[in-house]
């Protein structure tokens, strides 16, 4: 059980769904994420990909402009590449609010697009 977690999470749209035909459009906005303690829960949800593969990163940085960006590793292990052999998919990943240098972003590097994507964060903020 969650125990009042879930309750006492917040959730915040990464990137709205759409149908990307290459990585900038699937690749989100800096999200503050300061706020929060513990786990932050990013949830990809890959639909239908037309050709090619979508490949899913998380990106962490010190501001909102994306100073000193750089790939990190969620604690389950980097996402799965989604491409017309096992699509749709659905996959969660964490990473811990205290190993993250302030703010994310969502990257999905399209080989030959389009590709249907969504993607949601959740996280518990801190008490003050």
């Amino acid at each position: 059980m969650l125990a009042g977690q879930g309750q006492a999470a917040e959730v915040v749209s990464i990137l709205a769904p759409a149908s990307a035909a290459n990585t900038a459009a699937a690749t989100s906005a800096w999200i503050d994420v300061r706020k929060y303690e513990g786990d932050i829960v990013i949830i990809s949800n890959v639909g239908i990909v037309t050709a090619g593969s979508l490949t899913p990163t998380i990106e962490d940085a010190t501001d909102g402009a994306g100073a000193g960006g750089a790939a990190i590793t969620p604690n389950e292990g980097a996402f799965t590449a989604v491409t017309v052999a096992n699509d749709p998919l659905l996959e969660k990943r964490t990473v811990s609010a205290s190993a993250v240098r302030g703010w994310i972003r969502y990257v999905g590097t399209i080989a030959t697009g389009p590709s249907l994507v969504s993607v949601t964060a959740g996280g518990k903020k801190k008490v003050v």
